[in-house]
């Protein structure tokens, strides 16, 4: 895969109670990723970005809300997130690498 595709599917990790509490029982990391990125390139890229083994990778798409602003409907943008499973005793720290 192109070094490049891979430093552009992950977006920005998700920091929600959702998530927290998936790290905390199943050793798993949440990522807003690419809408169009698959399953192995999502692997890929965790493993090479963060050094950490990837055991599984499930994907879920969102779909974006209808709002109102004032009085003209509008709609957010559909985006995808990866709950990427982690190996035993990997773990990836946002805070030390800020």
């Amino acid at each position: 895969m192109n070094q490049e595709r891979l430093l552009k599917i992950l977006l920005e990790p998700v920091i929600s109670e959702k998530s927290t509490l998936a790290g905390d029982k199943a050793n798993q990391v949440v990522f807003k990723v690419a809408v169009d990125a698959t399953k192995p390139e999502i692997k890929k890229a965790v493993e090479t970005l963060f050094n950490v083994t990837v055991e599984k990778v499930q994907v879920a798409n969102v779909k974006g809300k209808r709002k109102m602003h004032r009085w003209v409907p509008g709609r957010r943008k559909n985006w995808k997130k990866a709950y990427v499973r982690l190996a035993e005793g990997q773990d990836i720290n946002f805070a030390a690498a800020e």
